[in-house]
């Protein structure tokens, strides 16, 4: 079977003058970035997008992203090949096999996570992509533009500690398609909605895409080596993005804006429709909450049941926007698993997270899941402001008495930018104010250092289906 960094190769030829291209390119990088970056050979424009996360967290991740990216990008006439580092045994390798083979005008780097989030055993990722950079860069000259979630958190502070010349913040299938036609037409990158150039900064704010319908969906034969690769994958799916819940920890603000902006329910039944031809049979819908508005995952839910689609999927619901009209549907449809991330089985503490859910909201939610035979996974995320030694074992409790399938716990709270938290950290000494935070750093509530620890590993002695750390 061919590779999966080869079977992604996605040609579609964009007709341009050779001189004027060839001109323009390079007088943009030259002027930009310093160095001349083409020769003269037939051209079109050639994309290389990697994926540059090699850490397998709990289960095979997709680069759903930037496989976005590439279908924009594709769809605007371009040549693109996909390299995803996870599924290569030696990324070098893999890398300078697609860099000679492709001979890339651009490459895009998308950057995932930035750590792992584990306050006792910090794995710190962005080392592992700077090396990803420097090999892109020994091998060509070509501009490197970073992107995806995990940069669009830090977009300065991590263009300069990894060495691209440029980087996107947020969504990418519009600015970078506004980038390389710029670039093409040799014209100034300045004011360039979310564009990032190392040692000059924002070039202009960013914006948002308003109608997601106009972008198109990853192909299901551009996702399918990742179905060989794991066949109990869950195929990652995204109907909507933004949140405007504002949790006082949340990074998502940041990556995604508060406005709420969701796909047309049969454009995302169509996509699900096409994914099932292509053989998937796990769909999860990675929405930050499925079900806000709840009647936007009714219509989804109900014209899932109305094609009578042969697959199962997850998702992720908040608990406040639960009902059993709701429930039903999702079941009907073929839901079957669903994390609940409720934080906190306390009160007060919901109120400081600035959570919209009460612990009985918690509590009827689980039990409409549990009546309609969905396998579920809470979350408990402990140590934050206000946290007490009684409001741990409180929550520990409240999550005990659930009855869930799982139980995912997390000790200490990492601090990201512009956020409650990290404004929370800064007035209490945690973190310096000039500290941009791309190392990670972590609040955990003063009193429950060694404690927490301790009591953790005696509540997971006895319950072999919660996972600590």
């Amino acid at each position: 079977m061919e590779s999966i960094s080869s079977s992604f190769t996605l040609q579609a030829k964009f007709c341009l003058n050779k001189a004027v291209m060839v001109n323009s390119w390079r007088a943009i990088a030259a002027k930009w970035m310093g160095f001349d970056i083409f020769t003269q050979r037939d051209l079109d424009v050639k994309v290389l997008l990697i994926s540059a996360n090699t850490e397998r967290i709990n289960m095979l991740t997709v680069p759903w992203g930037l496989a976005c990216v590439a279908g924009a990008t594709q769809s605007a006439g371009h040549e693109v090949s996909f390299l995803d580092l996870l599924t290569e045994e030696d990324p070098h390798a893999a890398i300078s096999r697609a860099i000679s083979g492709v001979a890339p005008d651009v490459i895009g780097i998308s950057v995932r996570n930035i750590d792992d989030q584990n306050r006792e055993r910090p794995a710190f990722f962005l080392e592992t992509v700077k090396q990803t950079v420097a090999e892109c860069r020994r091998l060509t000259k070509a501009p490197i533009v970073l992107g995806g979630a995990g940069y669009s958190i830090f977009p300065d502070s991590a263009l300069d500690y990894l060495g691209a010349d440029m980087g996107i913040q947020g969504e990418g299938e519009t600015a970078f398609l506004e980038l390389l036609e710029r670039m093409e037409q040799g014209a100034d990158l300045s004011g360039l909605p979310g564009l990032y150039l190392r040692g000059r900064g924002l070039q202009g704010n960013r914006r948002f895409i308003e109608r997601l319908d106009t972008m198109p969906f990853p192909e299901g034969s551009m996702l399918s080596p990742y179905q060989a690769a794991d066949p109990e994958l869950w195929l990652p799916v995204q109907t909507r993005r933004g949140c405007f819940m504002k949790c006082s920890y949340c990074s998502t603000v940041t990556i995604e804006g508060q406005e709420l902006r969701q796909r047309s329910p049969e454009l995302v039944v169509g996509c699900v429709s096409r994914y099932v031809d292509a053989g998937f049979r796990r769909i999860f819908f990675v929405d930050n909450n499925f079900n806000i508005p709840k009647s936007y995952a009714l219509e989804v839910s109900r014209s899932i049941a109305n094609r009578d689609l042969d697959f199962i999927w997850r998702c992720i619901l908040h608990p406040s926007h639960v009902d059993e009209e709701l429930i039903r549907a999702m079941a009907s449809a073929g839901c079957r698993e669903v994390s609940l991330g409720f934080e906190s089985g306390c009160e007060q503490i919901l109120k400081n997270m600035n959570k919209k859910f009460s612990v009985e909201d918690i509590r009827r939610s689980a039990w409409l899941l549990a009546r309609y035979g969905m396998r579920r996974m809470g979350f408990l995320l402990l140590g934050g402001p206000g946290e007490t030694k009684e409001s741990v074992e409180e929550s520990l409790a409240f999550a005990d008495s659930l009855g869930l399938e799982a139980v995912r716990v997390t000790a200490g709270i990492r601090v990201y930018p512009h956020t409650q938290l990290a404004n929370i950290a800064v007035e209490e000494g945690v973190v310096a104010p000039e500290d941009d935070l791309l190392f990670p750093r972590f609040y955990l509530a003063k009193g429950l250092e060694n404690w927490l620890e301790e009591i953790l590993a005696k509540w997971k002695a006895d319950r072999p289906h919660w996972i600590i750390g």
